[in-house]
């Protein structure tokens, strides 16, 4: 511990031992596949079969492809789903591909286009929006891509304040270590965990663009959206405290939401 400063040294200590495995490793996590992929989506949007049966449905941030496939053959909607990650639309392209899944039907693009704009029915991001460098940006150009009468389907977790939100839970347990410890000691200690050279959390694999509950509502204001529908899970069940203002900050642990457009006054 030489050399560490006595932040340093305290979360050091309460984390696991380096070269340990991770506390929450992938092999511990529900395997992901087109048969799993809704599973959020189902459980958070309780109408979600009326809302996207048969539609024309763009997912913003669509990683491999598992949820387009999914909602393509499960719910018969056509799909474009938008990465920027080649890896992960590649991946989607050829499991449609497999599936026999026409391009007619389902696509995989690394940005929107132009003749894309006011297109569908309903925009999904799940478990992106946390990690946008530039989410009003993003939801600006979510609004973009669904008509009038559409819809944006909003899901993510954790949110910045809650008890996990710096997603720095595979080396340590200990809850709200972002607002425990300053950022420069919870790095320096995750490089024992991870070689990336991140300094700051938005350098962390993904990024983390520190998403509170409040600047999510604000973002959502500020592009013109109104919300039609809202669920925040509170930790342990006690859903009581996402009502509570500045509490709710710490305990809300996901955050769903259907945003609309506000009607023109």
């Amino acid at each position: 511990m030489k050399g560490m400063d006595i932040a340093e040294r305290i979360l050091l200590l309460l984390s696991r031992a380096p070269g340990s495995g991770d506390y929450f490793s992938s092999s511990t996590l529900q395997r992901r596949s087109v048969e799993t992929a809704l599973t959020t989506l189902e459980r958070e949007f309780p109408r979600l079969d009326e809302l996207v049966t048969g539609r024309r449905i763009v997912d913003f941030g669509c990683g491999y492809g598992y949820q387009c496939l999914a909602l393509a053959t499960k719910y018969d909607a056509t799909v474009v789903g938008i990465d920027v990650n080649p890896l992960g639309t590649e991946r989607g392209v050829a499991m449609a591909r497999d599936m026999k899944i026409p391009e007619s039907k389902l696509s995989f693009v690394d940005r929107a286009t132009a003749a894309m704009k006011g297109t569908f029915d309903v925009a999904i991001s799940h478990n992106s929006f946390e990690h946008f460098q530039d989410p009003q940006a993003v939801l600006e150009e979510m609004k973009g891509l669904i008509a009038d009468s559409g819809r944006i389907l909003v899901t993510f977790s954790p949110p910045w304040l809650s008890p996990y939100g710096s997603h720095m839970h595979f080396f340590t347990r200990v809850p709200w270590v972002n607002v425990l410890f300053p950022e420069r000691a919870v790095m320096a200690v995750r490089s024992r965990f991870r070689d990336d050279g991140a300094r700051r959390y938005e350098e962390v694999e993904s990024g983390l663009n520190k998403m509170t509950l409040g600047r999510f509502e604000h973002i959502a204001a500020s592009c013109g959206l109104e919300v039609a529908y809202k669920r925040y899970r509170c930790v342990k069940g006690l859903d009581l405290l996402g009502k509570v203002p500045l509490v709710r900050e710490y305990f809300v642990n996901s955050v769903s939401a259907i945003l609309v457009k506000r009607p023109p006054r």
